[in-house]
């Protein structure tokens, strides 16, 4: 989908079309762990969850959040790892889940916080790819995502992972039945999700100067990535907003020339974001809706995507990303991009 056939391929897409794979292997070889850890968080409740990440990985730890507090009522509070590594402060997160999400395990921020929540008696958990990494080693519970070496340096597979393992936590540690089929069902389901024809949202995208990514719950950290992604792999400004929030502010900006890209599930918000999607064609806003807030609309400045049948609305998103990734791509490259090689970023950055 959406590849030239007379141009090579990228690694940034050839990795993403390995995030099926990479999502099975992270089910067989973490199912036992994330099963123990359910059962621990079951015997001994956190008192909260605390999150730390940086980039595409902190998007990641947005969607735990989300699940976190949705199926399991724990309130969870994303901590910057500034915190410890330059204010020098401690955190009272004893008796606290402490979860560290990072592709390569490296950063120091990271590592500090890390240290300094299992010193505080947090219940450290890390997911990682590389689970040889010091982030790995100063955890209580590691969690590898199973990835394999990522060489473009916008991550797909590590984060669609990253995504999959805080649903399998979720799962393991709610003993939900339901959501533990929506995991065994993930690696089919994305398979399905790249088969998803986006390429009617190339040419808008292409054009744009600015736009907004919109989600809402677990949705809006997919719309976090989402931009994040047309921003360093194509030269797009594009910025997150939740869909609670448009009305309140930023919709001043969206206009002919400005447009919005809309992703949605099927849950509790769709009614909302349908809405939203409603006012915003009023103001002849264009609109690029992604799930099925978009069912039905077939009008001028309106481009529908597609979301691979059957997906249980917690998985979504996860689907949703998979069926983004080829997109970004083929946008990086129209623009005259490469999503390979981003200007003025690397791989790995080790922020103090």
């Amino acid at each position: 989908m959406m590849s030239d056939a007379a141009t090579p391929d990228t690694a940034m897409l050839r990795e993403s079309r390995e995030a099926p794979a990479a999502v099975a292997r992270l089910i067989a070889g973490n199912g036992a762990l994330t099963a123990a850890l359910g059962e621990r968080l079951r015997r001994d409740p956190p008192r909260f969850a605390v999150t730390c990440a940086r980039g595409s990985s902190d998007n990641a730890a947005t969607f735990a959040k989300y699940l976190f507090e949705i199926r399991l009522g724990v309130v969870t509070a994303s901590v910057g790892p500034s915190i410890s590594s330059v204010y020098q402060a401690k955190l009272r997160v004893a008796d606290a889940l402490f979860l560290a999400i990072s592709q390569s395990g490296r950063s120091p921020d990271l590592l500090h916080l890390a240290e300094s929540a299992r010193e505080e008696g947090a219940t450290t958990v890390a997911v990682v790819n590389d689970a040889t990494s010091p982030l790995a080693d100063l955890s209580e519970v590691v969690l590898p995502l199973h990835a394999g070496p990522e060489r473009s340096v916008a991550a797909t597979k590590s984060f669609i992972t990253s995504l999959a393992a805080g649903l399998m936590i979720t799962a393991d540690w709610s003993d939900d039945s339901t959501l533990k089929r929506a995991v065994a069902a993930l690696p089919e389901t994305l398979a399905s999700a790249l088969d998803q024809d986006w390429n009617g949202a190339i040419g808008p995208l292409v054009a744009a100067r600015n736009l907004y990514v919109v989600g809402r719950g677990t949705g809006f950290a997919v719309a976090q990535e989402a931009a994040l992604k047309l921003k360093e792999t194509a030269g797009l400004h594009a910025e997150a907003v939740s869909a609670a929030e448009v009305m309140h502010g930023p919709q001043a900006l969206a206009g002919p020339e400005f447009p919005v890209l809309v992703l949605s599930q099927p849950d509790e918000t769709l009614k909302g974001t349908r809405e939203l999607i409603g006012r915003l064609r009023d103001r002849g806003v264009p609109v690029i809706i992604a799930g099925p807030a978009g069912e039905g609309l077939r009008e001028r400045g309106v481009v529908t995507l597609p979301l691979a049948a059957g997906v249980d609305p917690l998985a979504a998103p996860i689907a949703l990303i998979q069926s983004f990734y080829p997109l970004a791509d083929a946008v990086a490259r129209e623009r005259g991009f490469d999503p390979d090689r981003p200007p003025h970023l690397n791989k790995v950055t080790e922020t103090v």
